[in-house]
């Protein structure tokens, strides 16, 4: 849009071009916007994550990537709340060294676990004004938890035994410029009446270090784990796995001892056939139906045979524009229960990291979202341009699409 000025300057009539900034339009996105980043601005909006605060409230998180950002020095994450069940968002807070982090409510105060940057310090914050101001994890008697390279996600943490659980990666792997070699599965926990901040109230096991002979030399990585208890009361961490053998997606089950010291895993029997495993995912278990479920990246067969074609799609990892409802009642086999959000365009357009909580017969998620915006759209699927609210309803009788 070009508006013309005519002004008199030293007595001469001068014509101004001014262009005027041409604004996003959000129209076509599907849920509630909660935040935006046009693609020029080469930072992206990662890790969704969402709480039900004590008054009711939604808090949610993402952190920012990319080009442009500070992931590698200190991150910035940014916190908004809603006060009418998603219908609306506010900004609240913004923080200055918070990554791939995960908000979860513990004895009435909100928290936010993840790493200080990108592959950094495994770190907690605690708010008591829901999510306005947080703590300072300074030291190891304020929420520095480890030191070293950690990778996480927005995955939640279990109450098991009497502790509270939470997956993590070790980062420290010997070839630290491919993706997946770098990364090893490991557990921390702590009992729930400790102080969380205090490191010292932690324990982690040992980790898994990643084995390129797994899935018949054709793995590639596993990472964003789900601290779950199965259903014969193990506490196990559910991963999202790469493998380069395949579009038949898989996910890992490494397993914690009692005591949560000792992780284990047999690669003869620990993978298991996972619809969207090669995208992150979020597992909860839901006492009413006595079902797993999760929100996945599945790749439905049409999708996959015109995805292949495409030469930017090498693996079911870089399919994202489909998000879907799935259920297990024993961990291990999963059907499709419903197609949630879907485009039509694979490149550009995703729907993914999803985040969620159950919410009476309802479920409520945040996605990282690539999407149209009016200002060219998302750089590609896995940049993305928008941080998006949803909700499932009556989600219990949502029926089986594929067995």
């Amino acid at each position: 849009m070009v508006t013309k000025w005519i002004i008199l300057f030293a007595g001469s009539l001068i014509t101004l071009n001014l262009c005027a900034q041409k604004q996003p339009d959000f129209s076509k996105v599907p849920g509630v916007v909660i935040a935006h980043k046009p693609k020029n601005d080469k930072v992206y909006l990662g890790s969704p994550s969402i709480c039900k605060l004590p008054n009711g409230d939604y808090l949610v998180s993402h952190d920012n990537f990319g080009p442009a950002s500070t992931e590698h020095e200190s991150a910035v994450s940014n916190i908004y709340r809603s006060t009418n069940k998603g219908k609306t968002w506010l900004p609240v807070a913004e923080i200055n060294g918070a990554f791939w982090s995960k908000l979860f409510v513990h004895n009435m105060e909100v928290y936010l676990i993840g790493t200080d940057k990108h592959h950094g310090n495994l770190v907690l914050r605690k708010s008591i004004d829901n999510g306005n101001t947080w703590t300072n994890p300074s030291d190891a008697s304020n929420g520095l938890l480890l030191k070293g390279e950690y990778h996480v996600a927005a995955t939640p943490p279990v109450y098991h035994d009497g502790r509270i659980w939470r997956a993590i990666e070790d980062a420290s792997g010997t070839d630290r410029k491919i993706w997946g070699p770098r990364y090893s599965p490991m557990m921390i926990s702590a009992p729930q009446d400790a102080d969380l901040l205090k490191a010292a109230s932690w324990t982690a096991s040992n980790y898994i270090p990643f084995d390129s002979t797994y899935l018949a030399n054709k793995f590639g990585g596993w990472v964003e784990g789900n601290a779950i208890v199965a259903p014969d009361g193990e506490l196990v961490d559910v991963l999202r796995v790469h493998d380069k053998g395949s579009f038949d997606e898989k996910a890992a089950i490494v397993r914690i001892s009692k005591d949560g010291k000792m992780a284990s895993f047999d690669p003869s029997k620990d993978f298991i056939l996972f619809p969207g495993g090669s995208k992150k995912f979020v597992i909860r278990y839901d006492e009413k139906s006595k079902k797993y479920w999760s929100l996945v990246n599945y790749v439905p067969e049409e999708v996959k045979s015109e995805a292949i074609r495409l030469p930017k799609i090498k693996f079911s990892t870089h399919i994202r524009n489909t998000l879907a409802l799935c259920s297990s009642t024993d961990l291990v086999n999963w059907q499709i229960n419903q197609i949630v959000l879907q485009h039509t365009d694979v490149l550009k357009h995703a729907f993914q990291y999803a985040d969620w909580m159950i919410v009476g017969k309802d479920i409520v998620f945040v996605s990282r979202t690539a999407f149209d915006d009016g200002l060219g759209g998302a750089a590609n699927n896995h940049n993305n341009n928008f941080i998006t609210f949803h909700q499932i309803k009556n989600f219990r009788k949502m029926t089986s699409l594929v067995k």
